[in-house]
Formats: C-alpha cells, sequence, structure tokens
C-alpha cells in the first residue's frame, strides 16, 4: 500500500459489487433460479456450479464471469443467462431483497453533505447497478451511474476515464475492492481507496492502493 497524504478530492467514485453493496444477499437467490431456468430451457444440463464460484468472479465483466462459471457453457447458454440475471437481480431487489454494505447510507449523506461529487462506476450491467441505487435510496446522492453495460466499455479504466471526461473532473479518489478498481483510478491518475471488506477478493488485489478501510464509514475520516 503507497501511504501519501491525501487531499480534499473534487469527487469520490465508488464501484457497486463488493463495496457498497453485499452482492452475495443477492445472487444468493439470483444464482439457483438461474441454472434451474438453463437446465429447464436445456441449455445447461450439468449441476448447478458453486455458488463460490459467481462470487469470486464479481467485479469483471459478464461476458467474462460465464466463461469462469461454466467453462463448460455454449454461447446461447452465456446469451440466455445474461438475460436471466439482469431479470432475476431486477426482480430480487424489488422485492427487497440484497443488503448495502452497515454505515453507507449516512456516509455517503455526510460526504454529499460535504460538496463532494458522488459517483458509481461499475462493470455490471445498467439497470442492475442503476436498479441497486434506486431500490436502496441512494441515487439522489450521485452525480452520475456508469455502468460497462451502459457505455460497451471494455475495461474500468475506459469507464472511469469517460466519466472524468464527462463531467470535467481533475481530483477525485477510486473507492473499490477488487483489482479493476485499482487499476481503473491508478490508470486515471487518481487516489485509490481499498475496501477490505467484503472477502470477494485476495489481499494481492489491492496492491497499489494509497489507504485501505475495514469498514466503510473510515472513509470520511481520510477526508481533511
Amino acid at each position: 500500500m503507497t501511504q501519501t497524504k491525501l487531499t480534499r478530492p473534487e469527487a469520490i467514485i465508488f464501484d457497486m459489487d463488493g463495496t457498497l453493496f453485499q452482492t452475495e444477499t443477492l445472487l444468493e437467490i439470483v444464482h439457483k433460479r438461474l441454472f434451474a431456468q438453463l437446465r429447464k430451457e436445456g441449455l445447461y444440463v450439468k449441476d448447478t456450479p458453486p455458488i463460490e464460484r459467481l462470487i469470486a468472479c464479481l467485479g469483471m465483466l459478464l461476458d467474462d464471469i460465464w466463461k469462469r462459471v461454466m467453462p463448460d457453457g455454449s454461447p446461447a447458454a452465456y446469451e440466455r443467462a445474461n438475460e436471466l440475471m439482469l431479470q432475476y437481480e431486477l426482480e430480487e431487489l424489488e422485492a427487497g431483497n440484497g443488503t448495502l454494505y452497515p454505515h453507507v447510507i449516512e456516509t455517503l449523506e455526510k460526504l454529499h453533505q460535504r460538496g463532494i461529487k458522488l459517483f458509481v462506476a461499475s462493470n455490471g450491467l445498467e439497470h442492475y447497478v442503476k436498479g441497486v441505487a434506486t431500490f436502496h435510496k441512494m441515487h439522489h446522492l450521485f452525480a452520475g451511474v456508469y455502468s460497462a453495460g451502459e457505455f460497451e466499455t471494455s475495461s474500468k479504466v475506459d469507464l472511469v476515464a469517460r466519466l472524468l471526461k464527462d463531467h470535467h473532473l481533475q481530483d477525485a479518489w477510486m473507492v473499490g475492492d477488487r483489482s479493476s478498481d485499482v487499476e481503473a483510478g491508478l490508470a486515471n491518475g487518481l487516489t485509490v481507496i481499498g475496501c477490505r471488506y467484503a472477502g470477494f477478493g485476495e489481499d494481492y488485489e489491492l496492491r497499489g492502493s494509497h489507504r485501505l478501510i475495514s469498514s466503510f464509514d473510515e472513509l470520511s475520516s481520510f477526508l481533511p
């Protein structure tokens, strides 16, 4: 970890899964429904892959996720899995399933009240990422919710670069739990805050972060 003195940022950019949202609390339901439907449609007839395999892939682009979760699957299975994933995630969110990490709302409100612009940059699908923000009543706190699904970016580096350009941001922090977040922040010249509380990735993924947090509310303590 790189220890440098932090300055007050103009904006803070957050990853969604594993940073704001406890994705596994939603995926436990979605995972079972998705593979049951794939088998029903004859697109994947083997046993349901362990959910740990799916959770370990969080933060990746969807196309890459399915290649790891069901490497013996067909392109048709991958395409249908994309459709079902979004459908079931939105249904379960609307039903009230899935939770945020502790202290997320109050910390975001404090940052917002201090005049810091808040954004989301996620490799997820557009309607899912915006759905989490909407159903958990935090959408109004963000100046922008960016997703790879909406902008069809090939990496989070490109997604964050677009966000910075669109909003004319010169100074920002990138907050996330995976190597893709660290890479996106460093490649765009941002201060990187690595989140250690999700447990999806390995410790090495956060190498290069300027600070590490074990609870979301620690973030506000870094502000001058």
